[in-house]
């Protein structure tokens, strides 16, 4: 097995640029992202709006020159800590590199990031029927958020505008 390297995405770099465009083309073509590949107008602007997004940060894992794994993360700020949160919100490994770790390896190189920034957790949203994801979030120290028991676990919403 090749040896996999984490490391932050640089989004003006050329090779950078085409690792993040392609594993993320990979990931919207997959079932669990939709099953539709980026338009031609999200390539064209993905990595110059991530670039001057103030709290973007991706992680790419390599093993040697091909890029194999993908994490896009936000930061975010906790009112009832009073400090930066970091969310997790794509994850990917080309499917052909699964089952080898490199989504731990990620989430560990993310975790390392936001504590130098000084977050006080991780967030993320998985979907129910991603088995695999969650297992893994999971083995990694996610929990499903809740307040109390008796409130039940928080649920993500979107509404498009």
């Amino acid at each position: 097995m090749l040896t996999t390297l984490c490391r932050r995405a640089d989004y003006r770099n050329d090779i950078d640029r085409l690792a993040v465009l392609s594993l993320m083309d990979c990931y919207a073509s997959d079932p669990m992202g939709g099953a539709e590949p980026l338009s031609a107008d999200v390539r064209e602007r993905l990595c110059d709006a991530l670039a001057e997004h103030p709290g973007a940060l991706s992680i790419i894992a390599w093993q040697g020159d091909r890029a194999v794994g993908l994490i896009n993360t936000f930061l975010g700020f906790s009112t009832f800590k009073a400090r930066p949160l970091m969310n997790i919100h794509d994850v990917i490994v080309r499917p052909e590199n699964r089952r080898q770790g490199i989504a731990a390896l990620m989430l560990d190189a993310v975790a390392s990031e936001a504590r130098q920034q000084g977050c006080c957790k991780l967030t993320l949203e998985v979907l129910e029927g991603n088995r695999a994801a969650r297992q893994r979030y999971l083995d990694s120290g996610f929990v499903d958020y809740q307040l109390k028991p008796e409130f039940g676990v928080a649920r993500f919403m979107e509404k498009a505008l």
